[in-house]
């Protein structure tokens, strides 16, 4: 018997052969978050099951970023290993085929045994959709969180800029233990209105969970005037009020929309398609 992952298997005494990679799509309303839950649908549970479906043998799923609660992906990279001898261009139609209609493998590629979808990952970029006016649409109520007080997004770019850096990020990551760094390095916070929407682009080596929705969840009270643009930098540097407290934002209009690695194509074995170079990042 050997272990795939973590789950065993008795097809043999020799490991799985092959580490593949996927490029997964998802619209999370419907699951709660990315990683297995016991009792809940979660993306992973749903990708391993339709991997044991497509090719008749267990496997563990690592993915790059475990999403929350109901958030969404247009870039998450999952790896796994297998010794299925299906070809590369099996995987991502056989597993659209059993997999739910909201989630969806874009690309595949076989690749070097020591790549890890997140330890191997250089950085993250996500994206926050905020719906911006009066009344909500009921077409992106499930992608976009609804405010309708007004947002000045010039004055949340300015206040999102103290994020930019390599800082602790402890305080927007309650819960965190104690002896898990809260170190990351942050490239990108930025602000824009677009027409109804008011879009936050976050993008660094990593992020801590919550880390984001508790940021921008203080940019919209910074957005309605409510809270000082100063903010984010005295609830980081430990001297905002003791009795401050404001709601972290939705997970609905948070979306994974990128995983980069350094020198990926040198860690790729096989592709489906050379077209999916463009993919992989």
């Amino acid at each position: 018997m050997y272990v795939v992952s973590g789950v065993p298997s008795s097809l043999g005494d020799a490991p799985p052969s092959r580490r593949l990679a996927l490029l997964v799509e998802y619209e999370g309303t419907e699951y709660a978050g990315f990683q297995l839950q016991e009792g809940h649908p979660t993306i992973q549970g749903e990708l391993e099951q339709a991997l044991e479906r497509l090719t008749g043998r267990p496997a563990r799923v690592r993915g790059a970023s475990r999403t929350d609660a109901g958030a969404h992906a247009l870039g998450q990279m999952v790896d796994f290993l297998t010794d299925s001898p299906l070809p590369l261009a099996t995987f991502p139609k056989g597993l659209n085929f059993y997999l739910p209609a909201d989630i969806r493998i874009q690309a595949a590629c076989e690749m070097a045994p020591e790549f890890h979808s997140r330890r191997s990952a250089s950085g993250r970029s996500y994206r926050y959709l905020m719906l911006n006016r009066a009344w909500p649409s009921p077409v992106l109520r499930r992608t976009h969180h609804w405010v309708r007080e007004p947002l000045d997004a010039a004055r949340m770019d300015r206040a999102a800029q103290c994020l930019v850096g390599r800082h602790d990020f402890r305080p927007l990551a309650p819960g965190l233990p104690a002896w898990r760094s809260a170190v990351r390095e942050v490239v990108r916070w930025s602000v824009r209105r677009e027409g109804g929407a008011i879009v936050v682009e976050s993008e660094g080596n990593g992020f801590l969970p919550h880390q984001i929705r508790r940021a921008n969840g203080l940019l919209i009270e910074v957005g309605k005037g409510r809270l000082p643009e100063g903010i984010l930098r005295d609830v980081m540097a430990g001297t905002a009020p003791g009795s401050l407290k404001w709601p972290s934002a939705p997970a609905c209009g948070l979306c994974l929309v990128a995983v980069r690695y350094p020198n990926f194509g040198l860690q790729v074995r096989v592709r489906t398609d050379e077209t999916d170079q463009h993919i992989f990042s």
